[in-house]
């Protein structure tokens, strides 16, 4: 009875476990809201700033010289968290990542733009879906 009564909890614990591995090994993830366009777009101006005022990051799509940085300025009332496509794992352009979270009034630069990716798309960590503040960096 003893051994029938441990066999049975022994079961228990390994289907749970099964249960619990397959439910952490889903491959479901959410969806990426930004993505990082594969061509300059044809708007992109040669800018090393960009200024965000009223939710709007401005230019939108900039030309910079590999090696350069890119500041980011927040002119708006509004905190934004500046980073690199796509959302939200980031991982285009890690040298937009150190921009990140800019207070209102606050500037910051990315790292040096020496990606081997040529248009680095950005956007608000804590927005993805706004328009406003997503845009590119194309490096030349």
């Amino acid at each position: 009875m003893r051994t029938l009564r441990r066999t049975s909890i022994a079961a228990a614990f390994a289907a749970a476990a099964a249960l619990t591995v397959t439910a952490c090994g889903s491959s479901s993830s959410s969806p990426s809201s930004a993505s990082s366009p594969t061509t300059a777009p044809g708007d992109a101006v040669a800018a090393t700033t960009i200024t965000i005022t009223n939710g709007v990051a401005s230019p939108k799509n900039i030309k910079v010289a590999r090696g350069s940085q890119v500041t980011f300025i927040n002119n708006d009332s509004q905190p934004h968290n500046m980073t690199s496509d796509p959302h939200p794992e980031h991982t285009d352009c890690p040298e937009i990542n150190q921009v990140g979270f800019l207070s209102s009034g606050q500037r910051r630069q990315t790292g040096n733009m020496v990606t081997n990716r040529t248009v680095c798309g950005f956007h608000d960590h804590d927005a993805p879906n706004v328009a406003g503040l997503q845009g590119s960096i194309t490096i030349q």
